[in-house]
Order: structure tokens, then C-alpha cells, then sequence
């Protein structure tokens, strides 16, 4: 019989390939995996509660968006849920021009190096997988990044073995996890390991962390 594996994927840092205040120094590719679903209820539960408790709550739990008070409940149950987190480093300014000539040419190139590392080691030959990944509200452009995440994923399992589904985190309890775990560790990098507050609270559940281009010394701007 075959066991599933459920994979919450999400992104985070900017397309902007400069060196400006807005811009990220790093884009982060991060995926959840787990074999049951059970947090997304108790993420849906403390929703509830902190509505009570009158805390500031939006639609969705979102770590850059959210008060530093909701942000330590949200990270106060993922502690207490069994899950492994994965995450591909990207350092921009590393990547050459053919890499970065476009936004979903990145995000392809992105998706491909982390799956192709990340899948072994958590999906085996007997096991089914799901991957969900947060939707994007650009029609053509979350066309594209379907096809770079479905690409990725074919490349590396036999099409019975995986299905995807895209969708925002407001539908998918779980996808707010991922956000959070992309949101701490892209701010523990970002901050030269100076902000790792958050980090520390997931880092034993992370069992992937790469720098893909840490032995590059070329940055391109």
C-alpha cells in the first residue's frame, strides 16, 4: 500500500536582480513536507482563538504581515507539530545573466535544483506525493510557474507517484506554515545569521538547507 507525503512549497525574497534597499540579497525556495495534516487544524483553531482574544488577525496567517504577538502563537504550534522543512539559497547577484534573463526562468531554475535534492530524501519508492504550492494572482505568470513546479517534480518521480494543486494560503491552512518557515529562514540569511529568533524555533525541524551557490565568487552586478 502506498503512503503519502503531503509538500507545501512556497517562495521567499524578490525578483529585483539589483542592489538596492528594496531588493532581496537572497531568493529562497522552501517546501514542508509532512505525512499528516493535522497542524492546518490547529492552525485553524488558533485563528479562531486569537479572533477571541481580539488580536490583530487577518484572512491568513502571514509572517511579514502579521504582529509580533501572532507571529510567536503561530510559531508556538509549529514547535509542537511534527513536520521537515527544506530550503534552497539562492544568492542573486551569483546568478549568471542566461539564469535570471526572466522571472519564471529563475523561479524554473529555482524549483528544479531544490526538488531534485529535496524529493529523495523525503518521498521513497513506495511512497505518493501532493505537492501544493502558493498561487500567484498574475493569470500568465502563475501559468508559467505551474509548469516550471510540474517540470521540476516529473524530472525526478514517475508521473502515478505525485499530483499537484496550486492555490493561496487562505485556502490551505498548511501553505501558512511554509510561509512562515520561508520567512524565518530567508531573515536569519539576510541578516548574516544576526535574526535568527524565529529560525532557532524551526531549525530542528529543518533536514535541507543549501546554499546552491556558495562556492561561486562571481556576482554578476
Amino acid at each position: 500500500m502506498q503512503q503519502r507525503v503531503y509538500v507545501f512549497g512556497d517562495e521567499s525574497g524578490n525578483f529585483h536582480f539589483v542592489k538596492k534597499p528594496h531588493a532581496s540579497r537572497y531568493f529562497i525556495i522552501c517546501t514542508v513536507s509532512m505525512r499528516q495534516c493535522d497542524i492546518g487544524a490547529r492552525l485553524l483553531d488558533l485563528r479562531r482563538e486569537l479572533v477571541w482574544r481580539k488580536f490583530p488577525v487577518g484572512d491568513a496567517f502571514h509572517a511579514s504581515e502579521d504582529k509580533q504577538q501572532v507571529r510567536d502563537e503561530v510559531f508556538a504550534v509549529m514547535r509542537a507539530s511534527d513536520f521537515q522543512v527544506q530550503a534552497t539559497i539562492l544568492e542573486k547577484s551569483k546568478a549568471q545573466p542566461q539564469v535570471r534573463v526572466s522571472e519564471e526562468r529563475f523561479y524554473h531554475y529555482g524549483w528544479y535544483y531544490h526538488l531534485r535534492f529535496v524529493i529523495p530524501k523525503i518521498i521513497g519508492k513506495t511512497t505518493e506525493a501532493l505537492f501544493t504550492t502558493a498561487k500567484v494572482k498574475t493569470h500568465k505568470k502563475q501559468a508559467a510557474f505551474t509548469h516550471a513546479v510540474n517540470d521540476s517534480i516529473q524530472q525526478t518521480l514517475p508521473r502515478e507517484q505525485w499530483a499537484t494543486h496550486f492555490c493561496y494560503s487562505a485556502q490551505d491552512p498548511c501553505l501558512q506554515i511554509v510561509d512562515y518557515c520561508a520567512w524565518a529562514i530567508q531573515r536569519k540569511w539576510e541578516s548574516g545569521g544576526k535574526d535568527a529568533r524565529y529560525y532557532g524555533m524551526i531549525q530542528a525541524k529543518i533536514n535541507h538547507e543549501v546554499d546552491s551557490w556558495s562556492r561561486g565568487t562571481t556576482h554578476y552586478y
